[in-house]
């Protein structure tokens, strides 16, 4: 570079450096701008013999990402320099302490965390953009803002990737349509969302985001002449009314006229509202809702509203904290415009998200919506035992779900996901009392735990102290949340029999003279063909591990010859003591179960994807060759779905050592009084059954009674019949096949 330009790149330098002061959303003091300015020096240093791949100067790119912070997404002196030092620790010798003692521990952990998200090592086996994506999640335990700033660096990462090859285009494009504008909407920041989605279809779909932008190009005039005619009437009305405001036509973004046109198959002309009007009115606190309203009727004196496209986000804020009144009319030549009501809090807090609703809060006491998600998040995030690529699935539908709003039976209202259970509910009011639900009523009326809520329901929870959630609990919840409790519980009720089967275990053992030490253990878990002294215990206490097996056992044991022989001859690998002493339990899957009720049916393997035991599945229904079982990534996975849903059903790998199976059993005998009390009482009494129906009658003296159980195994039935045999009056119990 000549001097002369060097010259000109530094005033430009400056020339960023000044704007990003003036730009800020927070009002600066002396010392924010100090701080400002030691950052923007340590920056322009580190960064000084570096350029981007276009050519400029790096330290463009931490000003660009700092004036976001600042202008967009509203933070304060700590994140903007933050955002200029972001890709310092990274890329030269200064470490996260340097700056600690440079600057305060507070900008150092902003820094720190956003190095991490950069620098994440990851394990073969899982995907390494989903990894990233975790690792950049549980940086929303330490701060939040960590996260802002990360969305502001894509952002310009996006507007400034024209000099990179096609694949990485669309690479950066898919992760970033893929998490960061879920992101940024659930964070409430809608104009950042909006550009990353454009930016995203642009990268990924360039023809069509081309053919859209040329189309809007081409109807602007008339869209604006259309739009200033309603405007006008609507703005002389308001006037009269003495209401102060501005209004302002918003075109809808590239991205979403593109969804429209996917999801209802419409060609663009066809996309009917593909703009709304604003509507920011001036008010103070007490009258916000009020004038809402009054706009409301002015505006449906002119043209005739939409009933069901009404949405009242003012009475009932989103989860995001975004408040504004949506109306829906008809206008002029036929065509719905959607007209869009804020006050001008509500109009910050939109445009701003998360830093406007700190600054509007003033020690509000009601939790607001978006903290009351950032906190669930953290409760999620900390609970989540699944992998890399699960968490983030889960995390995703959390994110865009669209909500609904019930009602707990006080008359407060809560808002879930849509799809959510009345199971979901009850997680979602506090995990104790998700855990020990027992019922659920909605409108008054019971309704099994895996019943759908919808807008407007009113939800009780029934509890029970002994209710314990069961392994299929996991398919009737939709959220997160929900999801890692019960899993948590239920690996807990696992080691808790774990336990109980340890000491049934020595017992059995020592009648059999045999000492449970850690050779024992390690020959046992080999003799079962298990992997952990976890599998072993739990299978002794659910009663798998039956007598005669471990007198098998003991035989073999005592058999000093073919002892000798099996050492000398290892053919079978055995389990290192390590592995034995692994306190986890592993799934042998084995069992392939098909729908809700897990029914065994016939099926094929199919040859495109090979699926294996353990893998995710579904069946498709062909029409020649029965039921075909693919895995739920393979190449066909999308065309099957898409064009031939009816004919796929769930599936999945079970263990079939933990597999629950029902059981009918007829019992007859004389009918004496309290005998009904009595086998009831003996059947509840036992561990590990569930009783799913029951039905007795008497007459002339005899007693009939049909019971059908739920339980986990042949010995647990056995135990249970000869319980039920000892009970006075009983005659006969026998198992019924249906």
């Amino acid at each position: 570079m000549t001097a002369i330009e060097l010259e000109a790149e530094n005033k430009a330098i400056a020339q960023e450096y000044k704007e990003l002061l003036r730009i800020s959303y927070q009002t600066l003091s002396v010392y924010d701008k100090k701080i400002i300015r030691k950052a923007f020096d340590v920056a322009v240093d580190a960064h000084k013999d570096q350029r981007r791949k276009s050519g400029e100067a790096y330290i463009f790119h931490p000003i660009a990402v700092a004036k976001i912070v600042a202008r967009d997404i509203g933070l304060g002196a700590t994140s903007i320099a933050a955002a200029l030092m972001h890709d310092v620790v990274e890329d030269t010798d200064i470490t996260v302490q340097d700056i600690e003692k440079m600057f305060n521990p507070k900008i150092a952990q902003l820094v720190e965390g956003l190095t991490k998200i950069a620098k994440v090592k990851t394990d073969q086996e899982i995907s390494m953009q989903a990894e990233n994506f975790r690792k950049m999640l549980l940086t929303l335990n330490d701060d939040v803002r960590v996260i802002l700033i990360k969305i502001a660096d894509r952002l310009h990462n996006m507007q400034t990737m024209g000099s990179m090859a096609d694949y990485k285009q669309a690479k950066i494009a898919s992760e970033t349509l893929y998490i960061y504008a879920p992101l940024a909407h659930r964070l409430g920041l809608y104009n950042i969302k909006t550009q990353l989605e454009d930016l995203g279809l642009k990268y990924t779909e360039p023809l069509i985001y081309n053919d859209i932008v040329s189309k809007i190009k081409e109807t602007k005039e008339e869209q604006d002449s259309y739009i200033k005619t309603i405007s006008d009437i609507i703005s002389a009305s308001l006037k009269e009314e003495g209401i102060e405001f501005t209004m302002k036509g918003r075109p809808k973004s590239i991205y979403s006229i593109r969804r429209k046109m996917k999801v209802q198959s419409v060609t663009f002309d066809e996309v009917y509202d593909k703009f709304a009007l604003r509507i920011i009115y001036k008010s103070n606190p007490h009258d916000e809702k009020f004038i809402a309203w009054k706009i409301y009727s002015v505006v449906t004196d002119h043209y005739r509203p939409s009933p069901s496209r009404l949405r009242d986000w003012i009475s009932s804020p989103k989860s995001t904290g975004y408040e504004a009144l949506h109306i829906t009319v008809m206008g002029p030549k036929g065509r719905w415009v959607e007209i869009q009501v804020r006050s001008e809090r509500m109009d910050e807090i939109a445009e701003k998200g998360y830093a406007a609703h700190y600054k509007y809060k003033n020690g509000a006491t009601e939790e607001h919506g978006l903290e009351i998600w950032l906190n669930q998040l953290k409760e999620a995030l900390e609970n989540s035992e699944s992998n890399a690529v699960d968490f983030v699935e889960d995390f995703k539908l959390n994110l865009y779900a669209k909500e609904i709003y019930v009602f707990t039976p006080k008359g407060e209202i809560k808002s879930l996901p849509k799809g959510a259970t009345s199971l979901d509910f009850a997680f979602s009011i506090h995990s104790e009392i998700g855990v020990k639900t027992r019922g659920t009523k909605v409108n008054g009326k019971l309704v099994p735990l895996n019943h759908v809520l919808n807008s407007g329901d009113q939800v009780e929870i029934i509890t029970s102290p002994n209710q314990k959630p069961t392994s299929q609990w996991l398919d009737y919840v939709t959220t997160s949340r929900a999801k890692n409790k019960i899993k948590n519980v239920l690996n807990e009720n696992t080691k808790k029999i774990a336990e109980d089967g340890k000491e049934l275990l020595e017992r059995k053992l020592r009648h059999l003279k045999i000492t449970l030490n850690e050779q024992t253990l390690n020959e046992l878990v080999n003799f079962f063909k298990l992997q952990t002294s976890l599998d072993l215990f739990y299978r002794a206490g659910i009663g798998t591990i039956e007598n005669q097996q471990l007198k098998d056992f003991a035989a073999q044991k005592s058999n000093t010859l073919v002892n000798f022989f099996k050492k000398t001859i290892k053919r079978t690998p055995t389990s290192s003591s390590e592995q034995v002493q692994k306190n986890e339990l592993n799934k042998k899957f084995d069992l392939l179960v098909f729908g809700v009720e897990q029914n065994k049916l016939d099926y094929k393997l199919s040859n495109c994807c090979n699926p294996i035991p353990g893998d995710d599945v579904f069946g498709f229904v062909t029409i020649n060759e029965g039921i075909k079982v693919h895995k739920k990534d393979c190449p066909n996975a999308i065309s099957m779905q898409s064009n031939y849903a009816y004919r796929i059903i769930q599936a999945k790998w079970i263990d079939s050592s933990q597999e629950e199976f029902k059981a009918i059993l007829k019992i007859t005998g004389m009918d004496t009084l309290g005998l009904t009390n009595e086998l009831t009482k003996v059947i509840s009494n036992q561990m590990s059954v569930n009783i799913q129906s029951i039905s007795l009658s008497s007459e002339a003296g005899i007693f009939n009674g049909q019971v059908t159980v739920v339980v986990q195994n042949n010995t647990i039935l056995k135990k249970l019949i000869d319980n039920i045999k000892k009970v006075d009056g009983i005659d006969k119990v026998s198992r019924v096949y249906k």
